[in-house]
C-alpha cells in the first residue's frame, strides 16, 4: 500500500483563531508542514509574529477579566466541554489523516485518536458535579465561617510539541477551560493541524470570544507568550531543555507553570522474569510512534549474568520490526517525524558505536524506504550507564542493554539519570513489583509493560517536569485557592 496524495482537512489553514474569530496574520511568513512519510510539502500555515501573539494574549485577557467565561458556573461551562467531545467524535477522519503525515504515527492507531480524547472533556465535565470548587472550613484564627475556594489561575499560555499533539492539547485545554480560564494555545510549527481542528470546533460550538486563541510560532515568538504580563500560567511539553528556559522566565514574574518534560525511562528486569516475554513487550511498546514518546522505556537494566541471553531475544524481536507507510495495515512502526529528528537519532547511533557500546542490530535507514525519515530499529548491547546514549533522550527507536551486577545495582542504576518520568519492573511476583516501584524515583512505574496512565496522573520526578497531567490531579494547577473568613454564614 502506498501513500496516496490528499486535500489537507483542516479549513483555515492561512488564518489565525483569535477572539473568536479567524483572522488574517500579521506578515506573509508561513511555516511549511512537510509529509514525514513522503519528504514532500503537505500544507504550510502562517508564522505568529509579536502583533499576533500580542493579538491573541489581550484577547485571553480580555475573555479572562470581562467576558462571561469565568463567571459561568461550573455546569455551565461543562456543557461547552462536552460539545467539544462531540465535537472531536466528528473529527476522528481528519486527526487519522494529519497525524501520520505531520509525526509519523500508525494511521491504525491516529483514527482512534480523536474518539478517545472527546473522552477527557467529558471527564473533565464531570468534575463540575464532583469536585469541591467550593467547600467550608472552620477558621482558626478568628471569624466564624470559612470557606476554601478553588478559583481559575488566570489566562493560560499552552505550548504544545509535535509527538502528540491531539492529546497533549486535549489534556491542556480541558482542565483549564473547566476551571474556567481562557487559553492562548500554541500549536508546533512542525504539526499545528490538529490545534486548527480545535480552532474549528471552538467556532461550531460557540465559544465565547477568547476563551480559546490558537497560534503557531517558533520559538522566539514563543518565548513572548510566556514573558507577557498578561498570562498567568504557562503549561508546557517539550524538552528538559526548553523547560529550563520555560521555568526560568516564569520564576522572573513568578507566573506559574507546569511542565511535562523529558525522560531516559528505565525498565528493571529482575532475575525470575522471562527475557522473551520481556523483549517482546518493550520492543512492541517502543513501535508506538517510532520511539518519539518522552516516557519511552530505552533504558534495559538486568543482571550481567542474564545480559547476553535478552539482548539476543531482544534483537531477534525488535530486527524484525515491518518499518514502512503508515498507512499500510501491515505496518508496525512509521517514519521519524522530520528530518532534523532522524540527524539526531543517526548522531546518537554513531555516538553509542564511539563510545565502546555494542550495535547489535539497526542503526541505519532501511533499504527499501528511499524516501521519508525512517530508520531501522536499534539495539545496542552492553552500554555503560554513564554514556551518552544512557543519559541523553534521543527520542527514536533505539534501545540501550544496561549490564548490572546484581537487582540492588540495577535500581541503582535505574535512578542514576537526571530524569524521571517513567519506569517498568519485569517480575512474576507483584510483591516484588510494588517493592521496587518504591525505590525507583519515577512518576510512573509500571509492571512487565510500558505504562502511563493520564486518567490517574502523568508527570515525572527531578527533571522530567513539574506537576501532573490528567485525572483529577491535573485540574489542580489551573486553580488558585483562596481563603474567605466570615463574621457568619452566607445564605447561598
Amino acid at each position: 500500500m502506498t501513500i496516496e496524495k490528499t486535500a489537507v482537512p483542516i479549513r483555515h489553514d492561512n488564518r489565525f483563531f483569535i477572539g473568536g474569530s479567524w483572522i488574517e496574520p500579521s506578515s506573509g511568513d508561513t511555516i511549511d508542514v512537510i509529509d514525514s512519510a513522503t519528504e514532500e510539502l503537505y500544507f504550510s500555515v502562517p508564522e505568529a509574529k509579536e502583533a499576533d501573539m500580542a493579538r491573541a494574549v489581550d484577547a485571553a485577557r480580555e475573555s479572562f477579566d470581562r467576558g462571561p467565561w469565568p463567571r459561568m458556573s461550573h455546569a455551565e461551562r461543562a456543557e461547552y466541554l462536552r460539545a467539544i467531545g462531540e465535537g472531536l467524535r466528528g473529527k476522528a477522519e481528519e486527526v487519522g489523516q494529519l497525524w501520520p503525515r505531520e509525526s509519523g504515527a500508525l494511521f491504525a492507531i491516529a483514527q482512534y485518536t480523536a474518539p478517545g480524547m472527546a473522552g477527557v472533556f467529558d471527564f473533565y465535565a464531570g468534575l463540575a458535579d464532583t469536585f469541591p470548587f467550593e467547600e467550608p472550613k472552620q477558621p482558626t484564627m478568628g471569624g466564624e465561617y470559612g470557606l476554601l475556594v478553588r478559583e481559575p489561575v488566570g489566562v493560560v499560555g499552552a505550548i504544545i510539541p509535535w509527538n502528540g499533539p491531539l492529546s497533549l492539547i486535549s489534556y491542556k485545554i480541558a482542565p483549564a477551560l473547566i476551571a474556567g480560564c481562557t487559553v492562548v494555545l500554541k500549536s508546533s510549527p512542525e504539526a499545528p493541524g490538529d490545534a486548527y481542528l480545535f480552532g474549528e470546533i471552538a467556532e461550531e460550538i460557540g465559544l465565547p470570544p477568547g476563551v480559546l486563541n490558537i497560534v503557531t510560532a517558533d520559538r522566539e515568538v514563543s518565548e513572548l507568550l510566556v514573558r507577557n504580563p498578561g498570562v498567568d500560567k504557562i503549561t508546557f511539553t517539550g524538552s528538559t531543555a526548553a523547560g529550563r528556559r520555560i521555568a526560568s522566565l516564569c520564576g522572573e514574574r513568578i507566573a506559574r507553570c507546569t511542565l511535562e518534560l523529558g525522560g531516559k525511562s528505565a525498565a528493571v528486569i529482575l532475575d525470575d522474569m522471562d527475557l522473551e516475554a520481556a523483549a517482546g513487550a518493550i520492543s512492541g511498546a517502543e513501535c508506538f510512534l517510532s520511539g518519539q514518546v518522552c516516557s519511552s522505556l530505552t533504558r534495559l537494566i538486568v543482571t550481567r549474568d542474564r545480559h547476553d541471553e535478552f539482548v539476543d531475544a531482544l534483537a531477534g524481536t525488535f530486527s524484525q520490526v515491518k518499518v514502512g507507510d503508515p498507512f499500510d495495515p501491515q505496518t508496525q512502526m512509521g517514519p521519524l517525524a522530520m528530518s532534523r529528528q532522524r540527524d539526531r537519532v543517526e548522531g546518537y547511533v554513531a555516538k553509542g558505536v564511539a563510545e565502546g557500546a555494542t550495535l547489535v542490530t539497526g542503526g541505519g535507514r532501511p533499504k527499501d524506504l528511499a524516501r521519508g525519515y525512517y530508520v531501522e530499529p536499534t539495539v545496542f548491547a552492553n552500554v555503560d550507564n554513564h554514556s551518552t546514549i544512557a543519559q541523553e533522550e534521543i527520542f527514536g527507536p533505539v534501545l540501550s542493554v544496561i549490564p548490572a551486577d546484581d537487582e540492588d545495582h540495577a535500581v541503582a542504576l535505574a535512578n542514576d539519570t537526571i530524569y524521571g518520568l517513567n519506569a517498568s519492573v519485569f517480575t512474576n511476583d507483584v510483591d516484588r513489583a510494588r517493592q521496587v516501584a518504591g525505590q525507583l524515583r519515577s512518576g510512573t512505574v509500571g509492571h512487565n509493560a510500558f505504562r502511563t496512565d493520564f486518567g490517574m496522573a502523568f508527570g515525572g520526578f527531578k527533571q522530567s517536569g513539574l506537576g501532573r497531567e490528567g485525572g483529577v490531579e491535573g485540574l489542580l494547577p489551573f486553580l488558585e485557592t483562596k481563603s474567605v473568613i466570615l463574621n457568619g454564614q452566607p445564605s447561598s
